[in-house]
């Protein structure tokens, strides 16, 4: 069962943040050993720390990789390592693809079979290319 109105306040942070602390060393954990990005780990984290909607969990998450995002941006562009005219094509498509999505998005079910395929594919991947090394 979901719970559209969880926030973390005094009344549940006993319950809630124990929950959170270990998922979050968990997401970081998988991050940093596997290499992929925590947004991946950070959603179905949320849903099963505090049993919030998708839609939320997945709100929650692009707040914190945005943060995550703009500070390492403005540490690589100070330091000259932004290739510009390549990172405005894939802001440009990221644009163009989060419009589309976010269509389709608004309906629950979609959402999560996208998400799930998208993880699935993720998951995939990985094997692949992790099998490859050892052949």
């Amino acid at each position: 069962m979901t719970n559209p109105d969880v926030h973390l306040d005094r009344s549940n942070a006993k319950r809630l943040l124990p929950r959170l602390i270990l998922t979050a060393f968990g997401v970081g954990a998988l991050s940093g050993f596997f290499g992929i990005g925590g947004g991946l780990l950070i959603v179905p984290g949320l849903i099963a720390a505090t049993a919030m909607p998708i839609l939320n969990a997945v709100g929650s998450s692009l707040v914190a990789v945005t943060t995550f995002g703009l500070t390492t941006t403005s540490n690589y562009a100070l330091a000259g390592l932004v290739d510009w005219s390549l990172a405005l094509q894939f802001i440009a498509g990221g644009v163009i693809g989060t419009s589309a999505a976010g269509r389709l998005g608004k309906r629950k079910h979609s959402l999560t079979r996208i998400f799930s395929a998208v993880v699935i594919c993720a998951g995939v991947y990985v094997v692949a290319k992790g099998t490859t090394t050892f052949i």
